[in-house]
């Protein structure tokens, strides 16, 4: 007969919990634990501890608030993957200043965290950082083959060997940690230009690169909207897309438009010399004009050593094709009637080094410019560049070539999508959150606008400034903390940061001169024994430096040699004693360097 149970149904529950552990104890096992009590309004009311440690954390390191510079970094719990490491050019305030690259100092202090590197592309202001910063990272290197290329030559220049190059083609993925790395095909003004889709523990990260909406490339390869649309379908947390274009309507030219206008500069131009330049890293454009030089019957000379390079490495590779016999020696130009070669030159941007600009200048010796010249730059003005530029065309005038540039020629297209192409990109992959990258901050500030004019939520939209967190718990996205980030200067033997005393003292010197001192003291009586003084970079008359002579004088005149500890104290005497002077009489503060000989 069935026991009774009595009591109500917690007497039940009991009853039956009590018969369980009864069973358990007969069978050896352990009776089954009490319930702890809990209070219903303190357990509503209390909120969950938040795990940091399942947030997404978003890094800028460069490319946000400047053109160039690029890097970004994803962080979650242990793992760490960089996107992109890139340098940018030094401006006028920076003399003696190769490049400037990230401060990545945040890395290197969590270096076993770093599980990968993975590039967008081969331009310098994606993989320019490399070679200073792999050797301390040590991380894998993931790109395509022509990006792989271009880093490999660069960090031979370096001497880096036995760095991790691992070739991904466009349509691959890896897993680097807790992140899927899909590499998607996209149009660019360079070969094998990819945009990023990661899968990431909270969802999906899309990261543009440079890009554009081509659909008549030279190459046959359009960028991939129907993968696009498809992640867009699944659901992307986070959009970081580039701005560079942001303030242009419409969309970008498409490369094949540029070869209408080079045929029309070969076949307008068909008895003169024809001087072509271009950015070295645009292979498609190189083909064009290796295309026409071949359909109008003349020999390619290329001109630099970045040129030579890259058109030697894309050819192994296969992304560009060179015919047999076309190209000649800069050495072998003499040979040839101008109609019979094209030079295809460095120097787009007005580099001082660069090959057009020796031309320009009357100092490359190989090619020299004159009135059957047609000179053509194949390129955009680089934002802060012009100065450079127009220099180098007001140049070539003067030594009577004929020069077209983009404002008088459709002879450049731009790799980087206009208005209408970044709002395809955000109608496809409809991104719940978004960070504008890749722009000054009136880039990312337009690019902000256009994701608002398109439905997203302002709350939901950040703007980044290098040093700046984003952290994203797939609900929300917020600032995070401030890490250590910013600038590093590559003068060709150090690196130093921005604000170094190296950088601080060439300004100096060049904004307003040195003065050297050079005293002479005797080693036996300590008495003063000669007093010259040697103006570098700062105007003075003979009666500036004999007042000079006459403050230092002056100061050193109550002063006891022998009581003086060393030559710095002698040297600080000297420096405090003609400052003021010098200022009062230039309206400059020289670097005042004072020199004591014991003799």
């Amino acid at each position: 007969m069935a026991k009774k149970i009595t009591g109500g149904k917690n007497t039940a529950k009991a009853n039956i919990r009590e018969q369980k552990n009864n069973k358990l104890k007969n069978r050896g096992l352990k009776q089954e634990r009490s319930v702890k009590k809990v209070d219903p309004v303190a357990s509503k009311n209390k909120k969950p501890e938040k795990d940091a440690k399942k947030d997404l954390k978003v890094r800028f390191l460069g490319g946000v608030g400047e053109i160039g510079k690029n890097m970004t970094v994803l962080e979650y719990g242990k793992d760490i993957l960089v996107i992109d490491a890139g340098l940018t050019f030094p401006g006028d305030n920076m003399p003696g200043v190769d490049m400037v690259i990230p401060d990545a100092s945040y890395l290197t202090e969590n270096r076993s965290r770093v599980r990968g590197i993975v590039i967008t592309h081969g331009h310098e202001d994606h993989i320019g950082a490399l070679p200073f910063i792999i050797k301390d990272l040590g991380a894998p290197i993931f790109g395509t083959k022509l990006t792989l290329t271009l880093i490999e030559n660069k960090l031979k220049e370096r001497g880096i060997e036995n760095a991790k190059l691992n070739c991904v083609k466009a349509g691959g993925s890896v897993k680097l940690g807790c992140f899927s790395v899909e590499f998607i095909g996209v149009n660019h003004s360079i070969a094998g230009a990819v945009a990023l889709s990661i899968t990431t523990p909270l969802g999906v990260v899309f990261h543009s690169g440079d890009f554009k909406v081509d659909y008549t490339p030279v190459n046959d390869s359009v960028i991939d909207l129907p993968r696009i649309a498809e992640i867009g379908k699944k659901g992307v947390m986070l959009l970081l897309c580039e701005s560079t274009n942001v303030e242009i309507e419409g969309s970008a030219l498409s490369e094949s438009a540029v070869r209408k206008a080079l045929d029309s500069v070969f076949s307008e131009n068909a008895k003169r010399r024809l001087i072509i330049a271009t950015f070295a890293s645009n292979v498609h454009r190189l083909q064009q004009i290796i295309d026409l030089a071949e359909k109008y019957k003349r020999k390619v000379v290329f001109s630099g050593r970045s040129m030579i390079n890259i058109a030697e490495s894309a050819s192994k590779i296969g992304e560009l094709f060179i015919p047999d016999g076309i190209v000649a020696d800069v050495e072998r130009l003499k040979y040839f009637k101008d109609e019979e070669v094209v030079i295809i030159s460095t120097g787009t941007q007005g580099e001082p080094m660069s090959a057009l600009t020796r031309m320009a200048s009357g100092e490359f010796n190989k090619v020299v410019i004159g009135g059957n010249d047609t000179v053509v730059l194949s390129s955009s003005v680089i934002p802060g560049n012009e100065k450079m530029i127009y220099g180098v065309i007001n140049n070539l005038y003067k030594l009577g070539a004929e020069v077209i540039y983009e404002s008088l020629e459709p002879i450049h297209a731009s790799g980087h999508a206009c208005r209408e192409d970044l709002k395809l990109l955000h109608t496809l992959l409809k991104p719940k959150f978004f960070i504008p990258v890749h722009g000054e901050y009136r880039h990312l500030k337009k690019h902000a606008d256009l994701a608002k004019s398109l439905g997203m939520k302002e709350s939901n939209i950040m703007i980044a400034e290098i040093g700046d967190t984003a952290v994203l718990d797939g609900k929300s996205i917020k600032r995070g903390e401030k890490f250590k980030a910013g600038s590093n200067l590559v003068d060709g033997v150090g690196i130093d940061g921005a604000d170094s005393y190296v950088l601080r003292d060439r300004i100096h010197l060049s904004e307003d001169g040195l003065f050297v001192i050079v005293v002479g003291v005797d080693e036996m009586s300590a008495e003063l024994t000669s007093l010259e003084i040697i103006g570098k970079g700062i105007a003075v008359t003979d009666e500036i430096i004999n007042g000079a002579k006459a403050n230092i004088l002056n100061a050193l005149k109550n002063v006891d040699m022998r009581k003086v500890n060393d030559e710095s104290e002698l040297a600080s005497i000297i420096r405090r004693g003609v400052k003021n002077y010098l200022y009062k009489q230039t309206k400059k503060n020289p670097m005042i360097l004072p020199v004591v000989m014991v003799v």
